[in-house]
């Protein structure tokens, strides 16, 4: 069996298919859906998204977003979705680490602490996707 799954970022539409099953980066951990799936809308969180085509697994790393399950479809809208191909580790350690840098600095406001978190939870993210496939 199958269903239909899009993967959208606020750029375009990075997915658009017919595939076996997804394993998504839930708040709570991570939440594999397959065909028949109970409705449902969840919060993601920055991590590794995992999806299975004609018996190929395909990675994404992604950032924060939304799914939503009804009617046999999964729709993930997300603010950053990227492949192992198109990930350089060396600007994404940079960014990291300014990160880190910003995060460990005296003046630091709350809005802006959860916006460093979620900088370093992408580029974990990122970097988790990329060793993973050396």
């Amino acid at each position: 069996m199958s269903f239909q799954l899009d993967i959208v970022t606020p750029e375009k539409t990075i997915f658009s298919d017919i595939i076996d099953d997804v394993y998504l980066p839930g708040s709570e951990g991570e939440m594999g859906v397959l065909d028949l799936h109970a409705a449902l809308v969840s919060p993601l969180s920055p991590g590794e998204l995992r999806y299975k085509k004609d018996g190929k697994v395909e990675e994404l790393a992604v950032g924060e977003g939304f799914v939503e399950v009804a009617d046999n479809k999964v729709a993930v809208l997300i603010d950053l979705a990227i492949g192992e191909d198109a990930i350089d580790e060396k600007q994404v350690e940079e960014a990291m680490k300014r990160a880190e840098d910003a995060l460990a600095g005296e003046n630091v406001d709350h809005d802006e602490m959860a916006a460093l978190q979620i900088v370093i939870a992408k580029s974990e993210a990122m970097l988790q996707l990329k060793l993973e496939r050396l």
